[in-house]
C-alpha cells in the first residue's frame, strides 16, 4: 500500500447533544476533527499509511488530538507542541437535515503558526502520494509558504499531488484573495477535487466541463468536480464522464463528506484502479460518511466497504 502525507490543523471538536441552536445547548460530545484528519483516518482504514505535519497547543486538547491520532494508526512524528498558542477548537449543532452550524475558535492558534522551519528535518524517503487542502494556506502567510515549499519539494520528487479546495470564506480576508492562493495552488497538483459550488466560485465558470477546462488549460491532468447527491464529474486526458451517487437511506450529517469522497478517489488511483472505479469508490464512501454522525465515523474498512458497493 501507499505511504500518504497530508498537513493540517486537527481540532478539538464538541457536538451538541440535542437539536437547537449552539447558544441554547448545555450538554456537548468530544470528537476530533478536520478534513486532513477525516482523509486520514479514511486512508488508514483502508490500509494505506499516512503521515500527518501540524503543530498543537501543549494544552489537554493537544495531548488528546494526538493520542486520537495514534489510536487510528496515523504517524504523528511530525507534529509539534507549542506552549504559547493554543489548539484550535470547534463547536458543531445537532441537526436531523441539512448542514449543521459550526462555529470555530482557531484565529491565533497554534497551526497557524506553522511555517517552513516546520519541515526542515522532514525526510521524504518512501513517501508516494501528498493530499492537501485550501485550509493550511489559509490559516497564515507562514502555513502557505509551508504549503507551497512542501509542494516544490513533491514535485522535484515525482510524487503525486491531490488538492482538494476544500474552501473556508472565513479564515480569508476576501474572496478574490481565497480564489487566487487556492487556485494557483490547485494548479501545481495532478488532481483537483473541488465542489461544484466551489468549482464556479474559483473558476468563474457555470458548467463542470467549463470548470475542468479551466484547470487543465493551468496543467492539471485530472479534474473530478463533487456533485452531491448526484455524485461525480470527471474530466482526464481526453476522458470525460459522470459517475452516479449512491443511494443514501438517511442523511444524518453531511460533513465529511468530501473528505471521504477524497479518501475514496486517492485510495482507487494509488492502488491501481481505472478512473471509473476510483471515482465510483469516492461516491461510495462519501454516501457512508453522510448517513454517519461524526466527521470520520463512517469512514469504512477494505471490507465494509465491499459489501455496501455490492
Amino acid at each position: 500500500m501507499s505511504k500518504i502525507l497530508t498537513i493540517g490543523e486537527p481540532m478539538a471538536l464538541f457536538v451538541a447533544d440535542q437539536e437547537g441552536d449552539l447558544k441554547d445547548v448545555e450538554h456537548f460530545s468530544r470528537f476530533v476533527a478536520g478534513a486532513e484528519v477525516n482523509f486520514s483516518i479514511g486512508m488508514v482504514r483502508l490500509e494505506h499509511a499516512v503521515t500527518y505535519i501540524s503543530k498543537l497547543g501543549d494544552d489537554p486538547f493537544g495531548k488528546m488530538i494526538e493520542e486520537f491520532l495514534r489510536k487510528n494508526g496515523i504517524d504523528t512524528s511530525y507534529i509539534s507542541y507549542d506552549a504559547q498558542y493554543f489548539t484550535g477548537m470547534q463547536w458543531k449543532q445537532k441537526v436531523t437535515s441539512g448542514d449543521p452550524h459550526v462555529f470555530s475558535l482557531r484565529r491565533n492558534s497554534a497551526a497557524s503558526h506553522m511555517d517552513v522551519s516546520t519541515i526542515v528535518k522532514f525526510n521524504w524517503d518512501g513517501f508516494d502520494h501528498i493530499h492537501l487542502t485550501g485550509i493550511p494556506p489559509a490559516l497564515s502567510a507562514g502555513c502557505r509558504q509551508l504549503v507551497y515549499e512542501l509542494i516544490e519539494q513533491a514535485r522535484g520528487k515525482g510524487i503525486s499531488i491531490s488538492y482538494d479546495p476544500n474552501l473556508r470564506p472565513g479564515l480569508w480576508p476576501d474572496k478574490k484573495e481565497m480564489a487566487q492562493v487556492v487556485n494557483d495552488l490547485a494548479c501545481l497538483a495532478d488532481i483537483v477535487i473541488p465542489g461544484i459550488s466551489e468549482g464556479k466560485l474559483l473558476t468563474g465558470k457555470e458548467g463542470v466541463q467549463e470548470i475542468a477546462n479551466a484547470y487543465h488549460a493551468a496543467g492539471v491532468k485530472t479534474v473530478v468536480i463533487k456533485l452531491g447527491a448526484e455524485g461525480a464529474y470527471t474530466s482526464s486526458e481526453g476522458q470525460q464522464f459522470y459517475t452516479p451517487g449512491f443511494p443514501v437511506t438517511k442523511v444524518v450529517d453531511t460533513v465529511g463528506a468530501g473528505d471521504g469522497f477524497a479518501v475514496g478517489l486517492v485510495s482507487g488511483i494509488l492502488e491501481g484502479l481505472s478512473l471509473q472505479e476510483a471515482v465510483r469508490r469516492g461516491t461510495a464512501i462519501g454516501a457512508l460518511a453522510v448517513m454517519s454522525p461524526g466527521d470520520n465515523d463512517g469512514l469504512p474498512d477494505r471490507e465494509s466497504l465491499a459489501a455496501f458497493i455490492r
